[in-house]
């Protein structure tokens, strides 16, 4: 909610600040992207060697107090301070938790696991639309801010008081010590060899430049199509809210879930299923996202829309649990946070400021239609991409998954 929830209080705030579309995809993209993706690595280290559930905690209210924050920016610059101290706080919540739930479910679950676990995209995606929207359009952006800053910090005790930190790699297969001599119960690896084990496997790059693009779509999407939708159907701000954050929700858990639930099953018998599934659902995203942009009644551009944003997040599943099967259990959260790393560096600081550039550069041609075609271009060069990547991806993670006995 905290991180999408700019994408509809972008209306209101180019307002009121006068800002342009490209102002307006740096703070929703490189802002955030710039913290919450170099400072990944580093609070991973520390927390593959103390408790996880600690580092989650401090994160959310961290994260939490700078969202309150930015409900007080007077000025462009002083929002993109605001939301990279916003980063910062959600720079030590992911990977840990991808950590944790690995100890929670044996690697033929995980894939289901994580796909519920990222659920939080949808509906957290749809709840900052909808809660966003109706709260900005009735007492203005600043107390949409506020109220969910505030609110995330009631979830901090519930975190403390209900999460446990499990055993490190407890359900994971006995390892080949003489093929991995690193996954040990007491070893503790440095960066570097952390960097090495999955430097050697192409699956990991490739999931991750998969990752990397499809999330330069996901945010990039959810970032500017309560722009999009407002602009070319003329839909008050709370209406759109409301269209937008139910295409999120059914169309995000349906493909979570799917996701999750068909490379567990598939995954069973071939490994390249995990990739597989995730680049095919693009192929089938892309021309549904086309005939939405361009169409003209609003009904059947919401109902086409639900299309996309399932394939779109059927992704998130199965290449989260491969990444946790190319590391031993000691390094499972450093190498969640590289793969982070490279994932939100380029699709949090690249995808969203690349939609608003290129809107901004087309609008003298276009005018109010520019943002139309830059979602169209994007599309075009970012969906083949995605799903050629995680095709390859699938092809090389069988040589690459941790060899068991």
């Amino acid at each position: 909610m905290d991180r999408q929830i700019l994408g509809i209080l972008s209306l209101p705030i180019k307002e009121e600040l006068n800002l342009t579309d490209t102002q307006l995809g740096l703070m929703g993209g490189l802002a955030f992207a710039i913290f919450y993706s170099v400072l990944g690595v580093p609070i991973a280290r520390i927390a593959d060697r103390v408790n996880r559930v600690w580092v989650i905690s401090f994160a959310v209210s961290l994260w939490s107090i700078f969202t309150a924050v930015c409900g007080l920016a007077g000025s462009f610059t002083q929002l993109f301070l605001a939301r990279l101290c916003v980063g910062v706080g959600e720079a030590g919540g992911v990977a840990p938790t991808y950590s944790i739930v690995s100890d929670y479910f044996p690697p033929k679950e995980r894939a289901r696991a994580m796909a519920v676990l990222t659920l939080g995209l949808p509906v957290g995606s749809a709840l900052g639309l909808l809660v966003g929207g109706v709260i900005a359009a009735n007492y203005g952006w600043r107390t949409a801010f506020f109220v969910l800053g505030f609110g995330g910090l009631m979830i901090v005790p519930v975190a403390l008081l209900t999460i446990k930190e499990p055993r490190r790699g407890r359900l994971d297969p006995v390892p080949m010590r003489a093929v991995q001599p690193l996954a040990t119960e007491n070893a503790t690896p440095t960066f570097a060899d952390v960097l090495r084990h999955v430097g050697r496997k192409p699956s990991f790059w490739l999931f991750s430049l998969g990752a990397a693009t499809a999330s330069m779509l996901s945010y990039g999407l959810g970032f500017w199509l309560p722009s999009f939708v407002h602009r070319s159907q003329d839909l008050s701000l709370s209406d759109t809210s409301r269209a937008l954050a139910l295409v999120t929700i059914v169309g995000g858990v349906a493909g979570t879930l799917l996701g999750g639930w068909l490379s567990d099953k598939l995954g069973e018998r071939r490994k390249s299923a995990y990739g597989w599934v995730p680049g095919i659902a693009f192929l089938i995203g892309l021309p549904f996202l086309l005939a939405a942009v361009l169409a003209k009644d609003v009904v059947f551009l919401l109902a086409l829309l639900v299309v996309p944003q399932a394939m779109g997040l059927v992704w998130t599943g199965p290449s989260i649990a491969a990444i946790q099967q190319l590391a031993p259990a000691q390094m499972r959260t450093t190498a969640s946070a590289i793969f982070l790393l490279i994932c939100n560096f380029i699709g949090l600081g690249i995808g969203t400021v690349s939609f608003g550039y290129l809107s901004d550069t087309l609008h003298g041609q276009f005018g109010d239609d520019a943002l139309r075609y830059s979602i169209i271009i994007c599309g075009l060069i970012l969906y083949p991409l995605t799903a050629i990547l995680f095709l390859f991806a699938g092809r090389s993670l069988a040589r690459d998954w941790e060899p068991t006995t």
